[in-house]
Formats: C-alpha cells, sequence, structure tokens
C-alpha cells in the first residue's frame, strides 16, 4: 500500500472561512470538516473495487493532505479500515457528488466486508448538490468539477481524468511502474485540492439567501438599480441578465438592476399556494381573504402570478429596510428565471 501525508500551505480556505459556510447549512456551527475523494476501478460497487482514497483534515491548525492508495485488490479492506479510523476525528465529510457516489459505494465495500460504516451520526455537505444552483447563474457548461475550477480561472490540471485513471491503475498492477502510481496519485491530488479551490462558491448563494446589506438604490424611468454588499468576497466576478433584469459580482458587491413598468415594481412572493391570482386586477391576494371572491374572478396563484404592484417611490429608495424586503422574495424568483 502507498500513503502518502503532506502540509497544504496555500490554495486551500482558511478554516475560518469554512466554518462560516457549514455554519449557514448546519445548525452545528463547530463542525470538525474533512475533504475526500475516493477512486474505484469502476461504478458499480460490487464488480468493482476500492484503489484510491485521497482527504484533506485539519490538524494543529493547518491542513494536511492524506492519500491511500492500494497495490492491489486485495488492499481493499486494509485501506477501509485506515479511513473508517481517520473518520473518527472528523464529523462533516465535505465531498463533491459524495452523497450519489463516494458514500454510497464505501458503504456498499465495508458491508462486503462485515464492517460498520464509519458515516454513521456523520453530517454530509456534497458541493455538487449544493452548488447545483448556480450553473445558471454563473454560465456553466456543465456541473463537472473541472468546470467550476475552469470558471474559477484554475487551469492547472495536468493528469488524466478519473475514467482514464482506471486503465492506468490496472496497468500499474501488472507493471507495478511508479510513474504511473504517481500519476494516479496525482490526479486524485487535483480533484481533493480542487474541492478547496470550489469550496468558496458557496459565497454566491448568499445572493439567493438574501445575506447581504443593500448600500444604495436610485432610479431612473425604465429601471431600479441596487447595490449590495456581501459580508465575504466572491471568488471570481460574475454576469447575467435577460429583458427583465441584469445582475453583476465582484468582490463584496453586486450590482442589479430591475426593468419597471409605468414606475412601478413586481413584489413576488415565494409561498404562492397561500395566494389566488386575480387575473383582471394583475395581483394577487391571501386566500384567507379571497375566498368570498366569485370564482370567475380568480385562480390559484402560480410561482409566476404571485405578485403585487408598488409604486418605486422616493420612500422606497431611501429605505434599505424596505429593498431587503422586496428583494429577500423577488430576487430568488428572479435568479430562478435565467437561461
Amino acid at each position: 500500500m502507498i500513503v502518502k501525508k503532506m502540509p497544504i500551505l496555500q490554495g486551500f480556505p482558511n478554516f475560518e472561512t469554512v466554518k462560516f459556510f457549514t455554519g449557514k447549512y448546519f445548525q452545528k456551527y463547530n463542525f470538525s470538516p474533512v475533504f475526500y475523494d475516493i477512486e474505484t476501478t469502476g461504478l458499480s460497487r460490487k464488480p468493482t473495487f476500492l484503489y484510491l482514497i485521497g482527504a484533506v483534515g485539519i490538524e494543529d491548525e493547518t491542513w494536511y493532505f492524506y492519500q491511500w492508495m492500494a497495490e492491489n485488490d486485495k488492499e481493499e479492506e486494509t485501506i477501509l479500515r485506515i479511513f473508517s479510523q481517520f473518520l473518527e476525528q472528523y464529523d462533516l465529510l465535505i465531498s463533491y457528488n459524495g452523497e450519489r457516489f463516494d458514500q454510497p459505494y464505501l458503504e456498499a465495500r465495508y458491508e462486503k466486508y462485515g464492517l460498520p460504516s464509519p458515516f454513521e451520526g456523520k453530517t454530509s455537505l456534497d458541493l455538487y448538490l449544493t452548488l447545483k444552483p448556480l450553473k445558471t447563474l454563473l454560465k456553466l457548461p456543465a456541473m463537472k468539477q473541472p468546470c467550476l475550477e475552469e470558471f474559477l480561472g484554475i487551469k492547472d490540471r495536468i493528469y488524466d481524468n478519473g475514467k482514464e485513471c482506471i486503465q492506468l491503475y490496472k496497468d500499474f498492477m501488472k507493471k507495478r511502474d511508479s510513474l504511473m502510481a504517481e500519476e494516479i496519485l496525482g490526479h486524485n491530488l487535483e480533484d481533493v485540492l480542487g474541492l478547496g479551490r470550489i469550496f468558496e462558491m458557496l459565497g454566491y448563494l448568499c445572493i439567493y439567501d438574501s445575506e447581504y446589506e443593500v448600500t444604495y438604490a436610485e432610479a431612473d424611468e425604465e429601471n431600479v438599480i441596487f447595490v449590495l454588499k456581501l459580508f465575504f468576497s466572491l471568488p471570481a466576478e460574475f454576469s447575467n441578465g435577460n429583458g427583465t433584469f441584469y445582475i453583476t459580482g465582484k468582490e463584496k458587491e453586486v450590482k442589479l438592476i430591475v426593468q419597471t413598468e409605468q414606475g412601478r415594481l413586481k413584489q413576488h412572493y415565494k409561498n404562492y399556494k397561500d395566494y389566488y391570482y386575480l387575473p383582471d386586477e394583475d395581483t394577487v391576494i391571501p386566500k384567507a381573504l379571497g375566498s368570498g371572491i366569485d370564482k370567475k374572478h380568480r385562480k390559484a396563484a402560480t410561482k409566476d402570478t404571485c405578485y403585487t404592484w408598488f409604486n418605486c417611490t422616493e420612500q422606497f429608495l431611501q429605505n434599505p429596510q424596505i429593498q431587503k424586503q422586496y428583494l429577500e422574495h423577488t430576487l430568488p424568483y428572479l435568479l430562478a428565471h435565467l437561461k
């Protein structure tokens, strides 16, 4: 078996950043996180086996990178036992597509050897599932991890992809070539370090979750312009929009331009099932107040029709709290309609 351990001195998010974003998604704030990725000889869990695990964990306030690579299929159980012991010190597992592949695959292999699952009682943060809403906002061609890295301007991958590594590993078992081993380990290293690089993309989700301050607003004859201040810097600038709005972001600042209609804005509401839409008036009313309205003049509201209109007055433009209330409901709706 090949075992490696080395400190990561740069290119990985600091611990406070990891702590902040994991605290956003889970009630427990003081998680002990570990990033991990596995390499297998195929996708199916029965006719294939695990041959490599890479992980990054915190130790003495320093990130350390670990690898365990089997030199043949007989060492799979040993790696599983080592990884199980390694996970005892961590309670938050961060992966990319880990909930759909890595963890189920590992649990199947633990079951094969009659070993208890090391995932019991631990929390999972799957960056693939969590970051998926950003595909449209950031104009990503696909949700593969290298695509996210490329959006961030990271283009330094040099090793084969996971599929090519399977054949390379099979060749390694026959030839025991150290250069082949280094290439396999290098691919896994790039995948695991890439998890840390894309982790800070969680900051874009703050826009969806209304985690910002409105610092400025102004209106002209056709639009309202908002400036939002984020609590964490975005790792790369972005821009997107359609005929209704346009949004840009750079570092801690987001600018939003929303088109008005005769000086009015639509206030959207998330809980559309609680409203009736009144086509004649082009507005909604809570169901509790609309039960007496003739059914000919009301419809169940949908996500697209659940709104009211309001005038973009000077009072609105001077009140950041009211602006925030407007954006909390309306901005997620606008973002969801990007193509």
